[in-house]
């Protein structure tokens, strides 16, 4: 048995409000989180942080380092949530770059794939092993995101 959150974390944008709404969100939202792994199942919490986290995660971490989205407050969450004992599925399997979920429509960014991965599947840490897979399914068109995944063995 598992707990599953589909989750969409607020955007940051560039206003100093909207940054400090999407930093309470992350807050509260990790106190849920870490709340519910108190009953023993596995937490499963999936979907766009709309945060990328490490440079690895998006295309441009340089010419974005004061873009919301990747401001070192936003990162320092992500920081946070995988020393509280939470681990990104995907990057567990796959260490490679290029690994994008989300694309600008603006100047061909998904053909040239110029992506973030802000879209992702955390797991706390005592039920990593439910998990056989994780993956990020680039080639599913029809936004400028794509799925992100992962098989779970559920006994």
């Amino acid at each position: 048995q598992f707990i599953l959150f589909n989750v969409y974390f607020p955007n940051g944008a560039m206003n100093d409000g909207r940054l400090d709404y999407k930093l309470r969100f992350y807050d509260k939202a990790l106190e849920v989180m870490n709340s519910k792994r108190q009953n023993g199942k596995a937490v499963i919490v999936m979907g766009d942080y709309n945060t990328a986290h490490k440079e690895i995660d998006l295309a441009r971490p340089k010419e974005n380092e004061n873009i919301s989205g990747f401001l070192p407050i936003e990162r320092k969450w992500l920081d946070k949530l995988v020393e509280q004992g939470w681990v990104d599925t995907f990057r567990h399997f796959d260490p490679s770059e290029d690994q994008y979920s989300w694309w600008s429509y603006r100047a061909g960014a998904r053909p040239r794939n110029i992506g973030w991965r802000i879209d992702y599947l955390f797991i706390d840490k005592e039920h990593l092993d439910m998990v056989t897979k994780a993956g990020i399914r680039q080639d599913v068109m029809g936004s400028d995101h794509c799925p992100v995944y992962v098989e779970l063995t559920v006994l």
